[in-house]
C-alpha cells in the first residue's frame, strides 16, 4: 500500500514579517524579498514531485503558491481554513506594543497555553482544529499516494503539525516555528496499522524547517 506525504510551506517575506508585525488575517502581500525566496523554494520543492498543491486564501500564501504552481502546472486549490491565526486586537501591531497592553496574556500565549485567545480572538486550539479539517479536505481528494503541498502561515502550520503528530498539549511548545518560505514535511505510516484510529499518530516528521534562507529572518508566528 502507498504512502502518502505532506510538504507544509510558509509563505515568503512580507513587510510586516520584516518589521515584527503580527499579521495575523490581514491581507499583506509578499515584498520583493518574499517574491525571491517563493520563486527558489518553489524550485526545490518542485524536485519532490509534488502532486497537489493547496493553500490559505491570503495573498502572501496565494502568491507564493502560484510561484510552485508555475513550475510544476499543477493547480492551486483556495482552503481558508488554513489562514493565519485571527488575533483581533493585536493585529498590526509589533510584539513590543503588544506586551505594553497585553502582557500577561502575551506572555502566557508564547509560553505555549493552547487555550489562550490571541487579541481576544482564536486560540491556538480553534487554529489546529480548522487547519486540521483543510489538510483532511485535501486529502480526500488525493489516492493512496502522492505528495500534498499545503501552503500556509507560522502558526497556523506549528500547530497544525503539533495536532496531526498527536502530541499533547503541553509539548506543542517543542515545536519551532518555520522560518519565511521553509517548510516542514509529514510522511504517512502505515495506513493499515491505523485503520480506526482518529488519524493523528499515522504521520511522522520526516523535516522541520528545512530550506535555504536567501534572507534571514527569525522564526516569528503571526
Amino acid at each position: 500500500m502507498g504512502h502518502r506525504r505532506i510538504v507544509f510551506w510558509r509563505h515568503g517575506r512580507t513587510d510586516w514579517n520584516a518589521a515584527g508585525r503580527f499579521q495575523g488575517q490581514t491581507d499583506v502581500p509578499l515584498n520583493d524579498d518574499g517574491v525571491r525566496q517563493a520563486k527558489h523554494a518553489a524550485r526545490l520543492l518542485a524536485a519532490m514531485g509534488p502532486t497537489a498543491i493547496v493553500s490559505s486564501d491570503l495573498e502572501r500564501t496565494r502568491s507564493t503558491a502560484d510561484a510552485l504552481a508555475a513550475e510544476t502546472g499543477l493547480p492551486v486549490a483556495l482552503d481558508p481554513g488554513l489562514r493565519e491565526t485571527n488575533a483581533g486586537r493585536w493585529q498590526g501591531l509589533t510584539f513590543d506594543e503588544i506586551r505594553g497592553v497585553d502582557g500577561e496574556e502575551l506572555s502566557r500565549w508564547e509560553d505555549g497555553d493552547v487555550q489562550v485567545p490571541a487579541g481576544g480572538a482564536e486560540t491556538r486550539l480553534d487554529v489546529a482544529a480548522r487547519t486540521r479539517a483543510a489538510v483532511s479536505r485535501a486529502l480526500a481528494s488525493m489516492g493512496e499516494t502522492g505528495t500534498l503541498v499545503v501552503v500556509s502561515h507560522g502558526g497556523a502550520i506549528r500547530v497544525a503539525l503539533a495536532e496531526l503528530l498527536g502530541l499533547p498539549y503541553e509539548l506543542w511548545g517543542a515545536l519551532s516555528g518555520l522560518s519565511n518560505c521553509n517548510w516542514s514535511v509529514l510522511e504517512e505510516r502505515s495506513p493499515r496499522r491505523f485503520a480506526g484510529s482518529d488519524g493523528r499518530s499515522r504521520w511522522r516528521l520526516g523535516e522541520h524547517n528545512a530550506g535555504t534562507l536567501l534572507v534571514p529572518v527569525a522564526v516569528v508566528e503571526g
